[in-house]
């Protein structure tokens, strides 16, 4: 058997995803514009307590601030007018500056209205609104959500905000915190794995050491995060890591290891990260799917959002 990217998808099958979460961003896609940019005023006011503030100082909002100093200067008006817009994916210079952004400026971006709205330096949600009935069973439903899954919602919903064009938009180039010297590194271990490319794969994303991670790859290998598409080829796989993955803090429990076909390795590895958006209040809990090609190399790891805490210990064969 020679496995493809799609076939490798299929392996630990039992993995119990948390399905919920796509659900609520289509749910928050079919809202009106003035919904949505409600039901994010409500959702990071009430999530405000759990977002760390320096979550801000972890995300290098340099890119933003020409743009939100824009918006910030604007009459009432305008700023909800911008607002729209962003909802909306209309062909503007702001909407095209903001589809350019990584995942965590975008989210930086929405948190620094949000306060500002707060403040009453940008249009606030008008007093007494009231969400529509399928507004507020969105809100409920991500109020019901674990932090980890709701930090997911929140970044599904503000990635698709703005205007790409179909050639697409150039993205930021520049790492979210290029750290200036690698992360302090330490030691993974990881209950039932002794793998080394595993182990390695940990340790070096933990020290941001992204280079070295993605020299474990195969040449074709594969990348797949929470509910996207595979990114196949070292290159795009390190152009992801550097615009998504600083910050982060990998800490796998457990792991289960098996011969696959073709002389292939299946090891399926739980456990949780911190971002820097929770802190270390939140740990999302996650399960690694690697699929190692016979030299040893990663073909496939297939990252889930586990449904429940209770799935950190589901390690379940494929027979």
């Amino acid at each position: 058997m020679s496995f493809t990217i799609e076939s490798a998808r299929s392996i630990f099958p039992n993995t119990q995803v948390a399905d919920r979460v796509p659900a609520t961003v289509e749910s928050f896609n079919q809202l009106s514009a003035e919904d949505q940019l409600a039901l994010l005023w409500f959702a990071y006011t009430e999530m405000g307590v759990t977002i760390t503030p320096a979550a801000m100082q972890a995300v290098n909002m340099v890119f933003a601030e020409n743009t939100l100093t824009q918006i910030k200067q604007m009459s009432t008006s305008e700023q909800t007018q911008v607002m729209c817009d962003l909802v909306n994916h209309t062909d503007t210079p702001i909407c095209r500056t903001y589809s350019s952004f990584g995942t965590n400026i975008k989210l930086g971006f929405w948190y620094q209205l949000s306060e500002w709205m707060k403040l009453l330096i940008v249009a606030p949600i008008p007093k007494g609104y009231k969400l529509s009935a399928k507004a507020s069973d969105v809100l409920q439903a991500i109020r019901q959500l674990e932090g980890g899954q709701q930090l997911t919602v929140l970044q599904n919903i503000v990635v698709s905000m703005g205007y790409a064009p179909t050639c697409g938009t150039p993205k930021v180039k520049e790492p979210v915190v290029p750290p200036k010297n690698l992360a302090p590194r330490t030691k993974v271990t990881i209950k039932g794995i002794d793998n080394l490319t595993v182990l390695s794969y940990m340790e070096n994303m933990n020290a941001f050491d992204f280079q070295a991670a993605v020299a474990l790859f195969a040449q074709d290998g594969a990348l797949k995060p929470p509910f996207e598409e595979p990114i196949v080829g070292q290159e795009n796989i390190l152009a992801y890591m550097r615009e998504e993955c600083y910050g982060l803090k990998l800490m796998p429990q457990r792991g289960v290891s098996e011969a696959a076909e073709g002389e292939f390795t299946q090891i399926k590895v739980t456990g949780k990260v911190q971002t820097p958006w929770f802190g270390e209040s939140v740990g999302i809990n996650l399960a690694w799917r690697f699929l190692l090609n016979p030299q040893g190399k990663i073909f496939l790891v297939a990252i889930d959002l586990l449904a429940s805490p209770k799935e950190l210990m589901n390690l379940g064969l494929v027979r």
